[in-house]
């Protein structure tokens, strides 16, 4: 399945998120009938992010999006596993600081957009100036109306400089939600992961639907698609993202560097004298 065909939110397009399934799962019946080719499509990516770390030629960013619950800390844990530490970053944002409120609302996000080499992940993003903004009034319409476009142009200034940009929006139903709520209330090792404010923003829920419908609608571009991954099975959720990753890569005809010495020297020089020594 091109999983990227099937998800992508093509530019120009409307959006209405009642219209998708967000318990699609493509081909695959259960998680275990998909982990050998998740599985399979993890060590690709592997092999493919040590070449665009070597390479240093590319950057890829990932944005993820979604409601509370949709899975955007599992992406990290379950697909970005797969990518070596060293050449990847996480970062997380939340509640802007003082200092952030006292810039514009992308400087606290620029800092962190990987560079060439990198992969860096948001883990919710410079979206959250239209989306939490937008629901709780936090600025006048006639402010946040206007970002989407400069997030476009950022984005676009982005690509221009060698950053790949994938966005995904996860998608759940109202009723998963409530679900994986129940969960965390259930198993005390998660009970961190809960709040009040966790049941207080589910009364905001059509809120937030048309905050990313407009999203979705407004800020898919051809350099910087957005795309909707159905995420009420966390384990398509995860096949999804892990597969539109690795076309993402493909495409970068990503090659490992030429050597910066002579290969033949150094064989000659060290590997033969040591061969001679018995070593």
């Amino acid at each position: 399945m091109d999983y990227r065909e099937r998800l992508i939110v093509k530019p120009g397009s409307h959006v209405k998120l009642a219209d998708i399934d967000p318990g699609f799962h493509g081909v695959h019946e259960s998680h275990e009938k998909a982990l050998p080719e998740l599985d399979a499509t993890l060590a690709e990516i592997t092999s493919l992010q040590e070449l665009l770390y070597a390479e240093k030629k590319h950057a890829l960013l990932i944005v993820l999006q979604g409601i509370d619950a949709a899975g955007k800390d599992g992406v990290c844990w379950h697909v970005i596993r797969a990518m070596n530490p060293q050449g990847t970053s996480v970062t997380g944002f939340k509640q802007p600081t003082a200092q952030e409120r006292a810039h514009d609302f992308l400087w606290r996000v620029h800092k962190h957009v990987p560079g060439l080499g990198q992969v860096g992940i948001f883990n919710r993003s410079h979206y959250e100036d239209v989306l939490v903004v937008r629901v709780h009034d936090l600025a006048p319409r006639h402010v946040w109306e206007k970002r989407y476009e400069t997030i476009n142009d950022f984005e676009k200034q982005l690509t221009e400089s060698g950053v790949t940009i994938l966005k995904f929006f996860l998608y759940i139903s109202k009723e998963e939600q409530l679900k994986r709520f129940k969960r965390r209330l259930d198993d005390p090792a998660r009970h961190w992961k809960i709040s009040e404010s966790d049941y207080s923003e589910r009364e905001l829920w059509n809120d937030y639907t048309k905050a990313y419908e407009a999203m979705l609608e407004r800020c898919s571009t051809k350099h910087a698609p957005w795309y909707v991954l159905p995420s009420n099975h966390k384990w398509f959720r995860n096949l999804a993202a892990s597969h539109i990753i690795l076309e993402t890569l493909k495409k970068m005809n990503l090659k490992a560097p030429p050597p910066t010495v002579n290969i033949d020297e150094i064989r000659e020089k060290y590997h033969k004298a040591a061969s001679e020594k018995g070593a």
